[in-house]
């Protein structure tokens, strides 16, 4: 519960809602992008009241979902000197799990929006983090940052909205595999023409 949660919940009876909850149900209502405050509240057997004490509106719930989907996205262990590779994969994989567990999660992350500061400054630092230690200067490894979180977050869109653009289903494995293969990012060696 974030601190202004907790500071709007007060005393009285215990919650009969929290955050897991509040995230299982809005994963099954089969869209993100179509769920309403009072839908969610139906589901959680809830007054709308007693759900804006967790969540004034959609986006505190996406906020709410960000921080929960991070959290279990990021292992305890950080990559190593030798290990960023392998990790990033790790992370690649969770992102991918959990991204498509939430129905329209991956869609919305992909467009244009205020997101989640905390859940993202997270994700931001760690991804950052795995590829300073493997001894990439700080602008590069913060535009390797930028490469690794839009593509993944965009290819998951595109299987969140079930788009194909051909006879074979997309596969995961390819994507990443192709997308660290060109990672961490480097100068070019030819400016633009």
């Amino acid at each position: 519960m974030s601190d202004a949660a907790a500071t709007r919940r007060g005393r009285g009876r215990p919650a009969q809602i929290d955050r897991e909850r509040i995230l299982e149900a809005a994963i099954s209502s089969g869209n993100l992008d179509t769920l309403t405050m009072r839908e969610l509240a139906a589901r959680l057997a809830v007054t709308h009241g007693a759900l804006y004490r967790w969540v004034k509106n959609r986006e505190e719930l996406i906020d709410l979902i960000s921080d929960v989907v991070v959290e279990r996205i990021l292992s305890s262990e950080g990559p190593g000197n030798d290990s960023w590779r392998p990790w990033l994969v790790r992370l690649g994989w969770a992102m991918h799990d959990q991204f498509l567990a939430v129905p329209g999660y991956a869609t919305h992350l992909s467009r244009p929006h205020r997101h989640n500061a905390h859940a993202f400054e997270r994700l931001r630092a760690a991804i950052i983090t795995a590829f300073t230690t493997a001894g990439v200067e700080s602008d590069l490894a913060e535009q390797s940052y930028y490469i690794f979180l839009t593509s993944v977050v965009g290819w998951l869109a595109v299987q969140d909205g079930h788009l194909h653009f051909s006879g074979n289903a997309p596969r995961f494995e390819l994507f990443l595999d192709t997308l660290l293969r060109g990672l961490p990012a480097r100068e070019p060696g030819a400016l633009r023409p």
